[in-house]
């Protein structure tokens, strides 16, 4: 959360507790907490608190997450971000402590949940630093300049996928002046494409099934993927960027650019591997390193909006405020398990995993929230403490 955040929690009725030196990193000091009317506290006095809110939950923070379990409580919130479709014996950990898990990956894509989509709001950070990465690492300059010592061409910048990351990349290079162009499986993005200044790639593969009904692209067969990298493969010869963007929620990020792929590329070529953190789009992407293979540089970036931590910081905190508004009604935690936002997010309640998604990866049955409607302080049935500002 940050510092402004905190006015809009507090309108809302909520108590802020803020870690010491939780924001300083990001550039936002404790006394600009202080001042915002939010109290400053311990690790262990900010879990004393009604509702927990994190970035990288356990799952998503496998190494550090795992000690939080001892600081949770039966009925307590936890909102963050938890890999919840790949991470199932983390989910199965947090609903043994008790805690009500929000899963911020699973917020659905509908209208009115768009000031809470998380995903979105680092996806756009994570496209924007994806091509200062590439423009970094290329030897070359990325627009056009007509000197006196000759006529510089503009890079040529191919982006795989064009989601939400996807068209902030395209947006970022053309703004640099390169030559943008891009491809993805569901044709029907071509007019955002273009509506960014990219150019649309076709190649002719069946993608009348490329598309959930989220939005997001779904998992194809290993033939579909085989005639795309045949087809791709003319296209990356001309290429100085790539950028590849496609990774499928809850999936391994498909292979698109093949090992010979890279070899047909021209020496100081650059990749930017975006789907490194779900073992990358690009056969020879080592997550978290930098490559070279044939004079070709492939990057593979993890956790990309950490690096742009204050934006990255505002972002989450709005969206998650949103969220929060929706949880904490009269100033007490309600959750109306008919609301698809509530419904959709929610992974473990009352000692169970109750999102039927991960309990289905879990192989176990899918718990009944009932009752439809929850509320209290901590939502634990045995609480008789009088209803409080939630914090």
């Amino acid at each position: 959360m940050v510092p402004r955040t905190c006015d809009v929690l507090k309108k809302a009725g909520m108590e802020v507790l803020i870690e010491h030196s939780a924001g300083l990193e990001a550039g936002f000091p404790d006394d600009q907490y202080a001042a915002r009317g939010a109290r400053l506290a311990s690790r262990a006095e900010v879990f004393q608190a009604e509702v927990i809110v994190q970035i990288r939950s356990l799952g998503a923070n496998p190494r550090a997450g795992r000690a939080d379990l001892a600081f949770f409580r039966p009925g307590q919130l936890l909102i963050g971000l938890g890999e919840p479709l790949t991470a199932i014996q983390e989910c199965a950990e947090l609903a043994a402590s008790g805690v009500s898990f929000f899963a911020a990956e699973l917020i659905p894509r509908i209208t009115r949940a768009q000031s809470m989509d998380v995903l979105s709001s680092m996806a756009t950070l994570s496209g924007y630093e994806a091509v200062l990465l590439a423009a970094t690492a290329l030897p070359k300059i990325f627009p056009m300049l007509m000197t006196a010592a000759g006529t510089i061409t503009p890079a040529r910048v191919f982006i795989l996928g064009a989601g939400v990351a996807g068209l902030q990349a395209i947006a970022t290079a053309r703004r640099l002046g390169a030559v943008v162009s891009s491809y993805d499986v569901r044709p029907a993005v071509r007019e955002q494409v273009e509506s960014v200044g990219g150019k649309f790639i076709e190649l002719k593969v069946e993608t009348s099934t490329a598309e959930d009904q989220g939005g997001y692209a779904k998992a194809m067969d290993e033939a579909f993927y085989r005639r795309q990298r045949e087809l791709m493969t003319e296209v990356l010869r001309e290429q100085d960027v790539v950028i590849t963007t496609a990774a499928v929620p809850g999936h391994k990020a498909p292979v698109l650019v093949t090992a010979e792929m890279v070899s047909a590329m021209a020496p100081g070529s650059v990749i930017v591997d975006m789907a490194a953190e779900r073992g990358g789009n690009c056969e020879l992407t080592r997550p978290g390193e930098k490559f070279v293979h044939n004079g070709v540089t492939i990057l593979g970036p993890l956790n990309i909006p950490s690096t742009i931590p204050y934006h990255a910081s505002q972002m989450y905190a709005s969206n998650m405020a949103s969220l929060l508004k929706l949880l904490v009604r009269n100033e007490a935690v309600t959750l109306n398990m008919d609301d698809e936002i509530i419904r959709e997010t929610l992974v473990t309640h009352a000692g169970k995993v109750v999102n039927p998604r991960v309990a289905a990866l879990l192989g176990s049955p899918v718990h009944d929230t009932a009752p439809a409607v929850l509320t209290g302080p901590a939502l634990n049935p045995a609480a008789a403490e009088a209803p409080r500002p939630a914090r």
